[in-house]
Protein backbone atom coordinates (compact mmCIF):
# COMPACT_ATOMS: atom_id res chain seq x y z
CA UNK A 1 0.00 0.00 0.00
CA UNK A 2 1.03 3.56 -0.65
CA UNK A 3 0.65 6.56 0.89
CA UNK A 4 1.01 9.98 -0.40
CA UNK A 5 1.39 12.89 1.41
CA UNK A 6 2.58 11.16 4.23
CA UNK A 7 4.77 13.70 5.70
CA UNK A 8 1.76 15.91 6.28
CA UNK A 9 -0.22 15.61 9.48
CA UNK A 10 -3.16 13.88 8.17
CA UNK A 11 -1.26 11.99 6.09
CA UNK A 12 1.62 10.38 7.95
CA UNK A 13 -1.82 9.68 10.83
CA UNK A 14 -2.99 7.47 8.28
CA UNK A 15 0.24 5.32 7.12
CA UNK A 16 0.63 4.87 11.42
CA UNK A 17 -2.75 3.65 11.22
CA UNK A 18 -2.74 1.57 7.92
CA UNK A 19 0.72 0.03 9.68
CA UNK A 20 -0.84 -0.69 13.02
CA UNK A 21 -3.53 -2.62 11.45
CA UNK A 22 -1.06 -5.05 9.82
CA UNK A 23 -0.59 -3.04 6.22
CA UNK A 24 2.51 -3.07 4.75
CA UNK A 25 3.20 0.39 3.89
CA UNK A 26 4.93 2.57 1.60
CA UNK A 27 5.66 6.15 1.78
CA UNK A 28 6.03 9.46 -0.69
CA UNK A 29 6.11 13.40 0.14
CA UNK A 30 7.60 16.49 -0.37
CA UNK A 31 10.08 16.30 2.88
CA UNK A 32 12.46 14.21 2.66
CA UNK A 33 13.80 14.41 6.37
CA UNK A 34 10.17 13.94 7.44
CA UNK A 35 9.67 11.33 5.36
CA UNK A 36 12.25 9.44 6.36
CA UNK A 37 11.62 10.25 10.20
CA UNK A 38 8.27 8.19 9.38
CA UNK A 39 9.31 5.55 7.36
CA UNK A 40 11.94 4.90 10.79
CA UNK A 41 9.07 4.85 13.01
CA UNK A 42 7.61 2.52 10.57
CA UNK A 43 10.61 -0.22 10.48
CA UNK A 44 12.33 0.76 8.00
CA UNK A 45 8.85 1.48 5.62
CA UNK A 46 9.78 2.05 1.85
CA UNK A 47 9.94 5.69 1.04
CA UNK A 48 10.93 7.69 -1.58
CA UNK A 49 10.54 11.76 -1.95
CA UNK A 50 8.34 13.20 -4.25
CA UNK A 51 6.90 16.67 -5.33
CA UNK A 52 3.50 16.27 -5.69
CA UNK A 53 3.65 18.16 -9.25
CA UNK A 54 7.10 16.39 -10.54
CA UNK A 55 5.08 14.15 -13.06
CA UNK A 56 8.28 11.85 -13.18
CA UNK A 57 9.48 12.07 -9.63
CA UNK A 58 5.93 11.21 -8.60
CA UNK A 59 5.88 7.88 -11.08
CA UNK A 60 9.64 7.07 -10.34
CA UNK A 61 8.45 7.25 -6.53
CA UNK A 62 5.21 4.74 -7.39
CA UNK A 63 7.20 2.25 -9.15
CA UNK A 64 10.04 1.65 -6.59
CA UNK A 65 7.03 1.45 -3.87
CA UNK A 66 5.55 -1.20 -6.12
CA UNK A 67 8.59 -2.87 -6.68
CA UNK A 68 9.46 -2.82 -2.99
CA UNK A 69 6.08 -3.93 -1.79
CA UNK A 70 5.97 -7.12 -4.63
CA UNK A 71 3.06 -4.51 -6.27
CA UNK A 72 0.27 -2.48 -4.58
CA UNK A 73 -2.90 -3.11 -3.31
CA UNK A 74 -4.22 0.15 -2.41
CA UNK A 75 -3.01 3.88 -2.96
CA UNK A 76 -4.03 6.80 0.03
CA UNK A 77 -3.58 10.36 -1.82
CA UNK A 78 -3.17 12.68 0.86
CA UNK A 79 -1.89 15.50 -0.86
CA UNK A 80 -3.32 19.27 -0.34
CA UNK A 81 -2.82 22.83 -0.25
CA UNK A 82 -5.28 25.77 -0.02
CA UNK A 83 -5.41 29.67 -0.28
CA UNK A 84 -8.31 32.41 0.67
CA UNK A 85 -9.50 35.43 -0.71
CA UNK A 86 -12.41 36.42 -2.84
CA UNK A 87 -12.46 34.84 -6.48
CA UNK A 88 -12.43 38.21 -7.85
CA UNK A 89 -8.77 38.73 -7.06
CA UNK A 90 -7.16 35.63 -6.64
CA UNK A 91 -3.63 35.33 -8.62
CA UNK A 92 -3.52 32.97 -11.55
CA UNK A 93 -0.59 31.31 -10.27
CA UNK A 94 -1.48 30.33 -6.89
CA UNK A 95 -4.89 28.92 -8.86
CA UNK A 96 -2.31 27.05 -11.04
CA UNK A 97 -0.63 25.77 -8.04
CA UNK A 98 -4.13 24.87 -6.23
CA UNK A 99 -5.25 22.42 -9.38
CA UNK A 100 -1.64 21.43 -9.84
CA UNK A 101 -1.34 19.80 -5.97
CA UNK A 102 -4.87 19.45 -5.50
CA UNK A 103 -6.65 17.96 -8.78
CA UNK A 104 -3.84 17.21 -11.41
CA UNK A 105 -1.17 15.75 -9.11
CA UNK A 106 -3.46 13.04 -7.60
CA UNK A 107 -4.47 11.95 -10.95
CA UNK A 108 -1.17 11.60 -12.04
CA UNK A 109 -0.10 9.76 -9.21
CA UNK A 110 -2.97 7.32 -9.68
CA UNK A 111 -2.62 6.90 -13.24
CA UNK A 112 1.02 5.85 -12.39
CA UNK A 113 -0.42 3.64 -9.63
CA UNK A 114 -3.04 1.58 -11.66
CA UNK A 115 -0.59 -0.34 -13.54
CA UNK A 116 0.72 -2.00 -10.93
CA UNK A 117 -2.53 -2.58 -8.59
CA UNK A 118 -4.10 -5.43 -7.75
CA UNK A 119 -7.73 -6.21 -9.03
CA UNK A 120 -9.74 -5.73 -6.03
CA UNK A 121 -7.67 -3.03 -4.72
CA UNK A 122 -8.68 0.30 -3.87
CA UNK A 123 -7.51 4.01 -4.21
CA UNK A 124 -8.28 6.38 -1.42
CA UNK A 125 -8.69 10.13 -2.47
CA UNK A 126 -8.02 12.94 0.30
CA UNK A 127 -10.92 15.65 -1.11
CA UNK A 128 -12.86 18.03 1.43
CA UNK A 129 -16.26 18.78 2.62
CA UNK A 130 -16.05 22.20 0.14
CA UNK A 131 -16.74 20.01 -2.88
CA UNK A 132 -20.25 19.50 -1.38
CA UNK A 133 -20.55 22.88 -0.34
CA UNK A 134 -17.92 25.46 -1.94
CA UNK A 135 -17.08 27.99 0.46
CA UNK A 136 -17.23 31.55 0.66
CA UNK A 137 -13.17 33.44 0.21
CA UNK A 138 -11.81 29.75 -1.10
CA UNK A 139 -13.86 29.54 -4.48
CA UNK A 140 -10.56 27.92 -6.31
CA UNK A 141 -9.86 25.96 -3.37
CA UNK A 142 -13.16 24.39 -3.89
CA UNK A 143 -13.14 24.16 -6.93
CA UNK A 144 -9.76 21.93 -7.13
CA UNK A 145 -11.72 19.62 -4.81
CA UNK A 146 -15.22 19.50 -6.44
CA UNK A 147 -12.59 18.63 -9.84
CA UNK A 148 -10.76 15.69 -8.06
CA UNK A 149 -14.09 14.23 -6.57
CA UNK A 150 -16.00 14.57 -9.69
CA UNK A 151 -12.89 12.34 -11.32
CA UNK A 152 -13.05 10.00 -8.62
CA UNK A 153 -16.81 9.78 -9.29
CA UNK A 154 -16.24 8.49 -13.63
CA UNK A 155 -12.74 6.53 -12.47
CA UNK A 156 -14.72 4.41 -9.98
CA UNK A 157 -17.65 3.15 -13.01
CA UNK A 158 -14.43 2.43 -15.48
CA UNK A 159 -12.55 0.21 -13.22
CA UNK A 160 -15.68 -1.59 -11.98
CA UNK A 161 -14.82 -4.63 -13.53
CA UNK A 162 -11.51 -4.67 -11.79
CA UNK A 163 -13.21 -4.26 -8.82
CA UNK A 164 -11.22 -1.39 -7.81
CA UNK A 165 -12.88 0.64 -4.26
CA UNK A 166 -12.44 4.47 -5.47
CA UNK A 167 -12.88 5.65 -2.11
CA UNK A 168 -13.50 10.02 -1.67
CA UNK A 169 -13.10 10.98 1.25
CA UNK A 170 -14.40 14.36 2.12
CA UNK A 171 -14.31 15.71 5.52
CA UNK A 172 -15.31 18.57 6.81
CA UNK A 173 -12.56 21.02 8.45
CA UNK A 174 -9.72 19.30 10.16
CA UNK A 175 -7.13 20.75 12.23
CA UNK A 176 -3.56 19.89 10.26
CA UNK A 177 -1.99 23.23 10.09
CA UNK A 178 -2.71 23.36 6.67
CA UNK A 179 -4.71 27.28 7.07
CA UNK A 180 -1.45 28.29 8.41
CA UNK A 181 0.69 27.75 5.64
CA UNK A 182 -1.92 28.82 2.51
CA UNK A 183 -0.48 30.21 -0.39
CA UNK A 184 -2.45 33.22 -0.27
CA UNK A 185 -4.45 35.19 1.90
CA UNK A 186 -6.33 34.52 5.33
CA UNK A 187 -8.81 32.19 6.42
CA UNK A 188 -12.79 32.85 7.16
CA UNK A 189 -14.15 31.91 10.34
CA UNK A 190 -13.68 28.69 10.27
CA UNK A 191 -15.42 25.77 12.71
CA UNK A 192 -13.73 24.02 15.19
CA UNK A 193 -11.40 21.03 13.70
CA UNK A 194 -13.29 17.72 13.11
CA UNK A 195 -11.37 14.79 15.12
CA UNK A 196 -8.49 13.76 13.31
CA UNK A 197 -8.50 9.92 14.68
CA UNK A 198 -12.24 10.08 13.23
CA UNK A 199 -11.40 10.76 9.54
CA UNK A 200 -8.72 7.96 9.66
CA UNK A 201 -10.85 5.68 11.21
CA UNK A 202 -13.33 6.29 8.04
CA UNK A 203 -11.00 5.82 5.40
CA UNK A 204 -9.75 2.67 6.84
CA UNK A 205 -13.49 1.15 7.22
CA UNK A 206 -13.82 2.87 3.83
CA UNK A 207 -11.34 0.95 2.12
CA UNK A 208 -11.97 -2.25 4.24
CA UNK A 209 -15.60 -1.68 3.44
CA UNK A 210 -14.97 -0.75 -0.35
CA UNK A 211 -16.96 2.41 0.47
CA UNK A 212 -17.52 4.70 -2.69
CA UNK A 213 -16.99 7.49 -0.04
CA UNK A 214 -16.66 9.30 3.28
CA UNK A 215 -18.76 12.15 4.45
CA UNK A 216 -20.03 13.92 6.84
CA UNK A 217 -23.52 13.73 7.92
CA UNK A 218 -25.32 16.86 9.16
CA UNK A 219 -27.67 16.03 11.89
CA UNK A 220 -25.30 13.54 13.83
CA UNK A 221 -22.26 15.83 13.09
CA UNK A 222 -20.20 12.34 12.45
CA UNK A 223 -18.26 10.51 9.36
CA UNK A 224 -20.31 8.11 7.66
CA UNK A 225 -19.14 5.80 4.67
CA UNK A 226 -21.94 4.58 1.66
Amino acid sequence: MLVAGATGVLGGELARALAGAGARVALTGRDDGRLRAVAEELGGAPALAADAVDVEAVRTAVDAAAEALGGLDAVVVAWGVVAFGPAADADDAVTEELFAVNTLAPMSLVRAALPHLSDGGAVALLSAVVADAPTLGMAEYSASKAALSAWASVLRRELRRRRITVLDVRPPHVDTGLVDRALAGSPPRLPEGHDRAEVVAAVLDGLREGAREVVLDPAQQRLVRR
